[in-house]
């Protein structure tokens, strides 16, 4: 089965996706965070036969819920609603960072960053 990552931003959402078997996760592209996120990712999940998302948790230094995670809550309600698919979230604190310490900052790294939210959600799987 096919997961998708996605690491969601104000600005830009990240999109990542597993090989078939859900084993390793690879960054696919990165959408713009306006009205047309949701049909794009719909899009994307019918394309690629996704079966399972992974949504990065957004939480402050001190492990509390911040204003992007309310923002990500609502994008995995509407998600739900439009395709009853399951949900599930992964922490992603310094999945950017991590992503620009791997391959320097370029225009896919949100796609990256969702890509090691995935990974690290596929990991605990095993």
């Amino acid at each position: 089965m096919r997961y998708m990552g996605i690491d969601y931003g104000k600005k830009r959402v990240g999109v990542a996706l597993s090989d078939e078997s859900g084993t390793l996760a690879f960054p696919h592209e990165v959408l713009k965070n306006d009205t047309a996120l949701l049909m794009a990712l719909e899009d994307i999940i019918a394309r690629e036969e996704v079966g399972e998302i992974v949504i990065g948790h957004s939480l402050n230094k001190a492990g509390e819920e911040n204003e992007i995670h309310s923002a990500a809550m609502e994008l995995m309600n509407d998600l739900t609603l439009a395709l009853g698919l399951p949900i599930h979230l992964e922490p992603e604190q310094y999945s950017t960072q991590e992503a620009i310490r791997l391959q320097g900052r370029n225009e896919k790294t949100d796609a990256a960053a969702a890509a090691i939210i995935l990974n690290s959600f596929l990991s605990k799987q095993k």
